[in-house]
């Protein structure tokens, strides 16, 4: 075996040549990876014995992608198109073994040799899209050479990933040589390399064969014309999607050439955006916010084996949900029968629909259910590993269960509040062991939304907290750490905009026209469209309401929101919304006792009013160090309030796009107190 680099082998097994690529965590493709395998090529090139090669990876899997440490640096080493070149051009068949994940980078590696072979559970695509980017390296060009334009189209703007099965039936590999073994895939990919050497197959190049395509620039038009349109929503707003379709046209109207030429151009726009520096901050920050600040070493999770979740309405059902799907047992409290048949019922039905959808199978559907245990009893909760508390955002509830809760929780559970406003240390201080307390704040639907709020209580322990985020990870959520506050991280900072977005409305904008200016900047809905989804009687009572608000009077008018029809929108059957005039009645009444003179308020006005004060008190959060980092306020946002993820949450957009000195000088003119870190930086 000859070391070519540090991570790059080459040895012969016969008369065919093995690289092997040997560079952990995930062999991705960095300088030192380019250098070996261009090394490793014009080694071979003088070798008349070789008969054929293999490019196989050692570790967990074949290359997996690009170097992103290396985007936006000088380049160095050699560049990715020679090492292509070397492996199409070679003068005897190069075989790719494949294992693990090829994506990105190293699937346009993959298709540059003239045949792929892989294990059983590999996958393949190119996600480069969820960068902000595409794929620079011939992927938008060879890739619907060999598996079809519109397959390619899917591809390239999903970024989704296709299996060794899906692979091999859509022509992007050859053979599925072994089942999960590295050292049986290479072997078997070496004695596919002899065969197909000694049967004189031909030399097959990606890039020279448009028989797959699936035809013309003609022809193909409606097919884009139809993507592009049934996409069109799901697109708005980012720049990659449109930019990956604009090379896969150029790959069916072009020569091969021409069209790297093309998705050369595009790559070069998006790489030089902010859009794509943006989406690379998510990338890197959602791996950040996993790190705890200040965390002992050696701190070990707890195991949690069993969960106990009291509550069995939307959100208490929605957490169980999570634990059900990864094979961790829950059992459910509710206080009354009815209630507590409901919940379960609703679980259910929410598996049903996804077996309906081919998500899994009715069998997986009851094996979830059968790890459901329904009770009306609290101390059925004692052997427990964790216990989350899902009830009414009341404090004296809360602390009333908790105390309940600290004589019934075995020694050393886990006891979790998902509040999302209330005090965690308050709280705590109901049991006796306020060390074992920690907040979960999960997001609404809680089995889909991606975000956890993890609250870091003064007393919790570093091992409750390290355990928490390990739950939140365990179940595929993302956590971020909060310290306690009101309303913690995202709460606190919505807050913000919606006691301007409330002003607004008086001063003069309409409710319709708050929501088109956040939705236009790319939120999925303004905050008086998700008042109406949530409920405008949420917290409210009709008892002790005195009117005192826009929101009570709304409520006492009888508009509640989706739920009855009635709101700042009146909805239809189908819940299209048109602005409701009774809303807005209210509103100018109100706005003409308090003695507001209304005016026209422009969007730039609307947008600033309602962002800037949130900007504001994240800085505000980081100076308490209620946060452990900028960017974990950027996960915040993007993960739980829809904040567009090419934006780059509003700590990194304040400081990359508006501009944090333009933000400060704009809340000094609106007379708010301006945070120390907003004008110095973070």
């Amino acid at each position: 075996m000859t070391a070519i680099t540090s991570v790059v082998d080459l040895d012969m097994n016969g008369d065919i040549a093995v690289i092997t690529v040997n560079s952990p965590p995930v062999n991705a493709l960095s300088a030192d990876v380019r250098d070996g395998l261009d090394g490793a090529f014009k080694a071979i090139a003088g070798n008349a014995a070789v008969k054929g090669v293999v490019l196989v990876c050692a570790g967990r899997t074949f290359i997996a992608g690009a170097d992103i440490s290396e985007f936006g640096k000088p380049p160095r080493g050699a560049s990715l198109h020679a090492v292509q070149d070397a492996m199409e051009g070679a003068a005897v068949p190069v075989v790719a073994a494949i294992h693990g994940t090829a994506l990105g980078g190293g699937l346009e590696v993959a298709l540059c040799a003239h045949y792929r072979v892989s294990d059983a559970k590999a996958k393949f695509g190119l996600p480069e899209v969820k960068l902000g980017l595409l794929p620079g390296a011939g992927g938008t060009q060879r890739l619907p050479r060999i598996v079809g334009a519109a397959k390619a189209l899917s591809m390239v703007t999903s970024g989704a990933q296709m299996g060794a099965s899906e692979a091999l039936a859509a022509g992007l590999i050859d053979e599925i040589v072994a089942n999960d073994s590295q050292g049986d895939l290479t072997a078997g990919a070496v004695a596919f390399a002899r065969r197909i050497a000694a049967e004189g197959r031909p030399l097959k190049r990606v890039r020279d064969d448009n028989a797959k395509l699936g035809g013309d620039a003609v022809s193909l038009a409606p097919m884009f014309a139809d993507f592009r349109k049934a996409n069109a929503r799901a697109f708005k707003g980012f720049e990659a999607p449109e930019a990956n379709i604009k090379c896969i046209e150029a790959a069916v109207a072009l020569p091969f050439e021409d069209g790297m030429r093309v998705e050369r151009s595009e790559f070069m726009k998006l790489m030089n955006g902010l859009q794509a520096t943006a989406q690379r901050h998510v990338f890197f920050a959602e791996r950040q916010a996993a790190k705890i600040d200040g965390l002992p070493a050696d701190v070990q999770p707890l195991p949690v084996k069993s969960v106990g979740i009291i509550g069995a309405g939307t959100m208490g059902g929605g957490i169980a949900m999570n634990f059900l799907s990864v094979g961790i047992p829950v059992t459910i409290v509710e206080t009354r029968q009815e209630a507590l048949d409901r919940g379960v019922a609703v679980i259910r039905k929410n598996y049903e629909n996804s077996a309906k959808k081919g998500r899994f199978s009715l069998e997986e559907v009851e094996a979830r259910m059968a790890r459901l245990t329904p009770t009306l009893a609290l101390e059925d909760l004692n052997d427990a590993d964790l216990i989350i508390e899902a009830v009414f955002e009341n404090m004296e509830i809360k602390k009333q269960i908790f105390g309940r809760l600290d004589a019934i929780a075995k020694p050393g559970a886990v006891l979790a509040s998902n509040t999302s406003y209330l005090n965690v240390d308050e709280i705590a201080a109901a049991t006796t062991r306020p060390e074992s307390v920690v907040g979960m704040h999960f997001f609404s639907p809680a089995n889909v939304m991606r975000l956890l709020e993890v609250v870091n209580g003064a007393k919790t322990s570093p091992q409750v907290l390290a355990t928490a985020m390990a739950v939140g990870k365990a179940i595929g959520k993302i956590g971020v750490v909060s310290g306690v506050c009101h309303g913690f991280i995202g709460n606190r900072m919505l807050g913000a905009r919606q006691a301007q977005a409330n002003k607004l409305i008086l001063e003069g904008a309409r409710p319709a026209d708050v929501d088109r200016v956040l939705t236009d900047f790319g939120f999925p809905m303004g905050p008086f469209q998700m008042s109406d989804l949530a409920g405008l009687d949420i917290g409210w009572s009709a008892e002790t309401s005195k009117g005192v608000t826009v929101r009570d009077r709304l409520c006492e008018a009888g508009l509640r929101g989706q739920k009855n029809g009635k709101g700042f929108y009146d909805y239809d059957a189908d819940r299209n919304r048109t602005a409701s005039p009774v809303a807005e009645k209210i509103i100018l009444d109100y706005a003409a006792e308090q003695g507001i003179n209304r005016r026209d308020i422009g969007d730039a006005e609307i947008l600033e009013r309602c962002l800037y004060p949130m900007v504001n008190e994240g800085a505000k959060i980081l100076d308490e160090g209620m946060a452990q980092r900028a960017s974990d306020i950027d996960i915040v946002w993007i993960n739980g309030y829809g904040w567009p993820v090419y934006r780059g949450g509003p700590m990194f957009w304040a400081q990359n796009d508006a501009g944090r000195e333009n933000v400060a000088a704009a809340l000094e003119r609106m007379g708010m107190d301006v945070s120390a870190k907003l004008k110095a930086g973070w």
